[in-house]
C-alpha cells in the first residue's frame, strides 16, 4: 500500500488520494468572488455614467463628441473590468480551500482557472441585471403610452398593407395646375408631403413635381410665379439636404457602435486576464498562511 501511495509524483500523500474523488473547484469562494465583482462593475458603472461617460449633450457647443465619448467609455470599461476582475479573482483565491499534497503547477492552475470562472460567472450576472433593467425601461415607455404606440402601429400595418403610395394617390388625382384656375383638392400642404417623400426616396424631383408644387405655391401665397419656383427649389434643396445629414449621423452611430462593440471585447479580455493573475496571486497568499 505504501508502494502505491508514493509511486506517483514526488510529493503526493495519503491525503490527496483519499480526496482524490472531490472536486477541485471550490465554489463557495467562486460565488463570493463573483458577487464581490459583480457589486464592484455596477458601482464604477454608476459612478460612470454619473461622471458623464454613458451620455452625450445634445448641445453642439457642450460635453462631448461622439469620438470622444467612444473613447472615454471604452476607457471607462477597461478600468472597470481591471478593478472589478482583480478584486472577484483576489477575493475567489484567498477564500479557496486549501489543496494539500498538489503539485505547485496545479495549485497554480486552479487558482488562474478560478479566477477566470469568477469572472465568467461575475459578467452574466452583470448582464443578466443589465438585461432586466433594460427590458424594464422598455416595458415602461410602452405602458405610459399605450394609445400612442396602438395609433403608430396602426399606421404603420395600413401603409404596409397598401401596395399603392401616397405619392402615388396623389399624382393620380392631380389637377392640371393652378395657373388655369383649376386648384387641386385638398390641403396643399398635404400634397407636399407625398412629393418631398418621393424625392428622399428616389434622390431626384421630377420637373412636373416642381412645376406642380409652384403652382400650388404661386396659387396659395399669391407671390410671383419665379419667386413660387425659387422657395420650392430652396425648399426641396433643405429636406434632401436634412435626410444627407441624418444618413451620415445614422452611419456615424453605425461605426461608434462598432467601435463601441470591440472596445467592450477587449475590455472583458482583460477583465479575464486580471482575475485569474489576481486569484493566482491570492491563492499563493493564501497558502503562505495556512
Amino acid at each position: 500500500m505504501e508502494e502505491i501511495l508514493h509511486s506517483g509524483t514526488t510529493g503526493v500523500s495519503s491525503a490527496s488520494v483519499n480526496f482524490a474523488g472531490k472536486s477541485a473547484a471550490s465554489w463557495p469562494a467562486i460565488i463570493a468572488g463573483a458577487f464581490v465583482a459583480a457589486g464592484t462593475s455596477l458601482i464604477l458603472l454608476a459612478l460612470g455614467a454619473g461622471l458623464g461617460f454613458a451620455a452625450i449633450s445634445p448641445w453642439f457647443d457642450r460635453g462631448i463628441s461622439g469620438t470622444t465619448f467612444t473613447v472615454a467609455t471604452a476607457i471607462w470599461l477597461i478600468v472597470t473590468q481591471w478593478i472589478s476582475a482583480a478584486l472577484g479573482g483576489y477575493i475567489a483565491g484567498r477564500l479557496r480551500t486549501r489543496w494539500i499534497g498538489t503539485h505547485s503547477h496545479e495549485v497554480f492552475f486552479r487558482d488562474t482557472a478560478h479566477g477566470l470562472v469568477t469572472w465568467a460567472v461575475a459578467t452574466v450576472v452583470v448582464a443578466v441585471v443589465a438585461g432586466t433593467s433594460i427590458e424594464s425601461m422598455v416595458g415602461a415607455g410602452f405602458h405610459a403610452a399605450p394609445g400612442a404606440v396602438s395609433a403608430g402601429a396602426q399606421d404603420v400595418m395600413s401603409t404596409v398593407s397598401s401596395p399603392v403610395s401616397p405619392y402615388a394617390i396623389d399624382r393620380l388625382f392631380r389637377s392640371a395646375g393652378a395657373a388655369d384656375g383649376r386648384r387641386s383638392a385638398g390641403d396643399p400642404r398635404a400634397q407636399a408631403a407625398p412629393i418631398m417623400a418621393n424625392a428622399i426616396s428616389t434622390g431626384s424631383v421630377p420637373d412636373n413635381d416642381r412645376s406642380y408644387l409652384a403652382d400650388l405655391v404661386a396659387e396659395t401665397t399669391g407671390i410671383a410665379q419665379a419667386d413660387a419656383q425659387k422657395r420650392v427649389a430652396e425648399w426641396l434643396a433643405n429636406g434632401m439636404e436634412a435626410e444627407t445629414k441624418i444618413k451620415a449621423n445614422a452611419d456615424m452611430a453605425r461605426k461608434a457602435a462598432s467601435q463601441a462593440a470591440i472596445y467592450t471585447a477587449l475590455a472583458l479580455l482583460i477583465g479575464a486576464f486580471i482575475a485569474s493573475v489576481s486569484a493566482a496571486l491570492g491563492g499563493r497568499l493564501r497558502d503562505e498562511h495556512p
